[in-house]
């Protein structure tokens, strides 16, 4: 048996018993008979308990256990916190408002604790992060001024990044300190994209699950599966967003529309793509470097080849070197919407 019928059960019995006793009290007052009051109640009661009872009961319990779950578990914790001490507040504030003069005296100390309780868990929720990172700082020995500032705080990753895979070489390295969170609806896209019918979706799903494991095992920072949810978006990106906001987090991502959503919106962006830019050699006009010239340009007697992190080189008169590994000279760079492209031509002495 189901707890909302057990609970529909036990309020009709309640129910049904109390409108058998106001039913007789009200045949005393009325002077009419006990027999139809107490029946009649009793059947309005037992019905009335039979049907409301769950939404009383039963139903609001659900709805705040499944509240309570996708509330992350550090809210969860500082808005405790944050209830315990502003009830101490308030029982320390009890003594001197119970001296006013009445119905002061009385009054006001209720209403104090609701205030301070509520303040309590407003404020500690809202700076969870910067409070826990406190207490880090203190357990580390390393309290300074600016204390919230030891520990970075955690990032959201997006689920184009993991399925990109560069987030697991880099987590390897210990560029990404905070903890890496990656929200259930994250997950459950993953899955639903392994899912697919569509056979180039479908290994792009499975890759990004197989990258997800590869983090949790290997990544020297911790990753994390956290069931938070944002009801009042749908759009698998509109959530990421709304989440890290109210985590006050960065997202990781290599979106170009997520990333521009989330920094008009305030929220920093970790973008692997502009990470993978920033770190690539840079070769000045006049620098020389050795160049496999793999294919045939687009203009005539040009050679194209690449280097190790994917930027392409033009070789002006490559094509008689095409299949053969030669050293050349830098004569232009280019930064293209595409990336950086770099213009050279073959050094003096090659065969």
């Amino acid at each position: 048996m189901s707890s909302e019928f057990i609970s529909r059960i036990i309020g009709m019995i309640v129910l049904a018993v109390a409108g058998l006793f106001l039913g007789a009290r009200f045949a005393e007052l009325g002077g009419g008979s006990t027999y139809l009051y107490s029946s009649t109640f009793f059947l309005v009661g037992a019905l009335v308990g039979l049907v409301l009872t769950p939404y009383f009961t039963v139903r609001p319990f659900r709805s705040l256990v499944t509240q309570l779950r996708r509330v992350p578990a550090q809210q969860l914790l500082a808005g405790m916190i944050g209830l315990v001490i502003g009830l101490i507040i308030a029982a320390l504030l009890v003594f001197p408002l119970s001296l006013l003069p009445s119905p002061f005296n009385r009054i006001l100390p209720f209403f104090t604790a609701i205030l301070f309780a509520y303040l309590g868990v407003i404020v500690l929720t809202a700076r969870a992060q910067e409070f826990f990172n406190l207490i880090r700082g203190y357990r580390s020995g390393r309290m300074v001024e600016g204390a919230e500032d030891l520990q970075s705080p955690p990032v959201l990753l997006d689920t184009s990044v993991i399925i990109d895979g560069r987030i697991a070489d880099i987590s390897r390295t210990g560029f990404i300190r905070g903890e890496m969170l990656v929200p259930r609806f994250i997950l459950n896209e993953l899955q639903h994209i392994a899912d697919s019918s569509d056979t180039l979706r479908r290994k792009r799903g499975r890759r990004g699950l197989d990258m997800l494991r590869r983090l949790q095992e290997e990544s020297l920072s911790p990753v994390r599966i956290i069931d938070a949810d944002i009801e009042e978006a749908r759009d698998v990106d509109d959530k990421l967003v709304l989440l890290a906001k109210r985590l006050h987090c960065p997202i990781v991502t290599n979106d170009y529309n997520l990333n521009r959503v989330a920094e008009l919106q305030g929220v920093p962006v970790l973008n692997i793509n502009e990470l993978a830019n920033a770190v690539r050699l840079i070769y000045l006009p006049g620098e020389s470097f050795t160049l496999y010239v793999l294919q045939e340009g687009k203009e005539p007697e040009q050679g194209v080849g690449y280097l190790d992190d994917g930027t392409m080189v033009v070789v002006e008169n490559g094509k008689q070197y095409i299949g053969s590994e030669i050293e050349v000279v830098v004569s232009k760079v280019l930064q293209t919407t595409a990336g950086r492209m770099i213009f050279a031509r073959p050094a003096e002495g090659n065969g």
